[in-house]
C-alpha cells in the first residue's frame, strides 16, 4: 500500500483518503470504462491537471491529444501518487513514469469529472450552489449576488471569468469555469472555510465538456443567448452553442429565466427539466414572476421598482409556489441593460431567504471590478468607461445603452479580439461599434498565440465603410492615444475601453504577463 503525505484544508484537517479500486468503482458504476494499472490500494489526496501544481498524492490527469508524456514524468518527480489517461495512451505514457499506478480509462474528461467530487469529499452536500449562465451578464450577476449577500452578513465563494476567490485561494481568474478537478478544489475549500455559498459563472465549455458534470445547482439562471464562441475549436455553430447553454438544467433544482432572451420559448422549454422555473422580464407588458417597472437612468446608475408576484412551479411535488414583494431598487452601477441582470440577482436572492433590505443595500452598494466603471474629468468633458463587454450581444447592449444616457458625444471606441478562440467577433465588433463609435481603436486583447498585427488586421477589414479607425497594437499605447483624441476635440467625448476591464494580465502565448489594467490607466490619463 501507497504511503502518501496528507494534503491539509484550511482549518488543519486532511483531505479523505481515497484508494484507485474505490475509483475505479465509481467510474464502472456510471459506464465509464477503466482498468487499473498498479496496486489497486494506492491511495490519492486531491488532483490536478497541471503539472506545475501537483502536490504530494495527487492524481494526475494527462488530459489533451497534444499531451506531452514530460508532464507525466515532471508530475510523478513532484510526488504524484497515480495518474489518469484515456486507454489509448496508456502503452505510451506508462514509459514516462512506469512506476507509476494508473486508471485507464474509456473518456478522460467525463472520468476526472466523475471521479473528483470522490476525490474532495462531495463538498456539494454541506453548499447551497448557484449557476448562472448567458452569453452576457454573466460577472455583473455574481456580484450582484455576492453583493447582496456581503449585505446580508453571508460571506461567499465567487468563481467566474472575473475572480475566483473559495475562502482559501483568491486570484484573477484565466478561465470562466475551470476544469472539474480544479472545479472540485474549489468547492472543497468553499466549504472547509466555512462559507455555505458559492456563485459561479457556467460557460458553455463548462457545460459541453463535462466541467461542472456532478455540481448540483440550487439554482441555475439564465440570461440571455447570443452569437459567440462559434469556430472550429470551440463551438462548430450556433446550435452546438446553445444546445451547450441549455445543459444547465439537467443539473438544477430551480430555473430561473430571463423572459427577454432571444429564443425564450425555447429556453423556458428546457428549464422544465428542474424541479422549479421563475420568470423574469424588464417588459411590463410581459407575464413574469419578476417584473421590473418605472427604469430610470440615475447619476449613478438607474432606479426602477422590482415587482415579484412569483408562481413557479414545482415539479416534485406538482404544485405551484409563490413569492410576493416589491421593492424600490437604486443600482449601483450604469447602464439601463443591467436592470436584467438585477432581477436575477434579486430572483436568486429570494429563493435563498436573503431579506429584503440586505437585497435592496446590496444591489445599491455594488461594484464590479471593471464593468461599466466611470472615470471622468472634473469638468466631466470626457468621460471613460471600462467594461469587459468584449461579444455581439454585449456590443449592442452598451452602446445602445451609451448613446441613450450621453447624447450627443463623440464616442471613441477601444477593443480588440481575442488568439484562438471566438473568430466570429472579428467581424461582429467592428460591424456593431461603427454604427455608434466616431473612432475605432483595435489594439491587444489576449492574443495568445496569435499575433496582434493579424488580429486588427482581421479587425480593421470588416470595419463599416467611412468609419474612422486605427491600430495601435500595444494596449497602454491605445489607451493613452484615445484619452489624447478625446481631450483633443472640442465636443465633449466618451471613452469605451473594452474588454480587459480591471484585469491586471495579458494572455500571450502560453504566459500571463502583468500588465496596467485599463481602469487604472484611466485613472492615471483623466483628471
Amino acid at each position: 500500500m501507497s504511503a502518501v503525505t496528507s494534503s491539509l484544508t484550511p482549518e488543519g484537517a486532511p483531505l479523505p483518503r481515497i484508494t484507485l479500486r474505490q475509483l475505479a468503482e465509481t467510474l464502472r458504476q456510471a459506464h465509464v470504462s477503466v482498468a487499473c494499472h498498479g496496486d489497486e490500494a494506492s491511495a490519492v489526496l486531491g488532483m490536478t491537471v497541471d503539472s506545475r501544481e501537483v502536490e504530494a498524492g495527487n492524481l494526475f490527469v494527462c488530459k489533451g491529444a497534444a499531451f506531452n508524456p514530460i508532464y507525466l514524468t515532471s508530475a510523478a518527480e513532484a510526488g504524484a501518487a497515480a495518474y489518469l489517461c484515456s486507454e489509448s495512451a496508456y502503452d505510451e505514457l506508462a514509459t514516462a513514469a512506469p512506476n507509476l499506478p494508473c486508471l485507464a480509462v474509456s473518456d478522460v474528461r467525463r472520468a476526472m469529472a466523475l471521479v473528483a467530487p470522490e476525490v474532495y469529499g462531495h463538498p456539494e452536500r454541506g453548499l447551497r450552489i448557484v449557476g448562472i449562465t448567458g452569453t452576457k451578464g454573466k460577472s455583473t450577476t455574481a456580484y450582484m449576488l455576492r453583493s447582496i449577500f456581503e449585505a446580508a452578513g453571508m460571506e461567499t465563494s465567487i468563481l467566474g471569468s472575473i475572480e475566483t476567490d473559495d475562502g482559501v485561494e483568491h486570484y484573477e481568474s484565466h478561465n470562466t469555469t475551470p476544469e472539474a478537478p480544479e472545479l472540485w478544489r474549489h468547492l472543497w475549500h468553499t466549504a472547509r472555510s466555512g462559507r455555505s455559498i458559492m456563485v459561479m459563472e457556467v460557460s458553455s465549455q463548462g457545460l459541453k465538456y463535462d466541467r461542472v458534470l456532478g455540481v448540483p445547482f440550487e439554482i441555475a439562471v439564465f440570461l440571455n443567448i447570443g452569437r459567440d464562441h462559434i469556430s472550429s475549436i470551440e463551438h462548430p455553430n450556433f446550435e452546438d452553442y446553445f444546445a451547450s447553454k441549455l445543459r444547465i438544467f439537467d443539473q438544477c433544482a430551480t430555473a430561473v429565466v430571463n423572459l427577454g432572451s432571444e429564443h425564450a420559448d425555447r429556453v423556458l422549454e428546457a428549464s422544465r427539466a428542474a424541479r422549479r422555473i421563475l420568470t423574469l422580464s424588464t417588459t411590463e407588458s410581459v407575464s413574469a414572476d419578476v417584473l421590473a417597472q418605472h427604469i430610470e437612468p440615475t447619476p449613478a446608475g438607474c432606479s426602477f421598482d422590482a415587482v415579484t408576484h412569483g408562481k413557479g412551479h414545482d415539479a416534485s411535488i406538482d404544485r405551484t409556489f409563490a413569492l410576493h414583494s416589491e421593492m424600490h431598487i437604486d443600482l449601483g452601477i450604469p447602464g439601463l441593460f443591467n436592470v436584467e441582470n438585477a432581477l436575477a440577482a434579486i430572483t436568486c436572492a429570494q429563493l435563498l431567504g436573503v431579506p429584503e433590505d440586505a437585497i435592496v443595500q446590496g444591489l445599491a452598494q455594488l461594484r464590479v471590478p471593471g464593468r461599466m466603471e466611470v472615470v471622468a474629468s472634473a469638468d466631466r468633458r470626457v468621460v471613460a468607461i471600462i467594461d469587459y463587454a468584449h461579444n455581439e450581444l454585449s456590443y449592442q447592449a452598451l452602446f445602445s445603452s451609451v448613446q441613450k444616457e450621453y447624447p450627443g458625444r463623440r464616442i471613441i471606441a477601444l477593443f480588440g479580439a481575442p488568439g484562438d478562440k471566438a473568430v466570429e467577433r472579428r467581424e461582429a465588433l467592428p460591424r456593431i461599434a461603427g454604427q455608434y463609435a466616431d473612432l475605432l481603436i483595435y489594439t491587444e486583447e489576449d492574443p495568445a498565440h496569435e499575433r496582434v498585427e493579424d488580429i486588427c488586421a482581421e479587425l480593421a477589414s470588416h470595419t463599416p465603410v467611412g468609419v474612422e479607425h486605427i491600430t495601435i497594437c500595444d494596449r497602454e499605447e491605445a489607451v493613452a492615444y484615445a484619452i489624447r483624441d478625446a481631450y483633443a476635440h472640442d465636443e465633449e467625448s466618451v471613452v469605451l475601453l473594452l474588454a480587459k476591464g480591471d484585469e491586471t494580465r495579458q494572455h500571450r502565448g502560453d504566459e500571463y504577463p502583468e500588465v496596467k489594467s485599463d481602469l487604472a490607466l484611466a485613472r492615471e490619463l483623466i483628471k
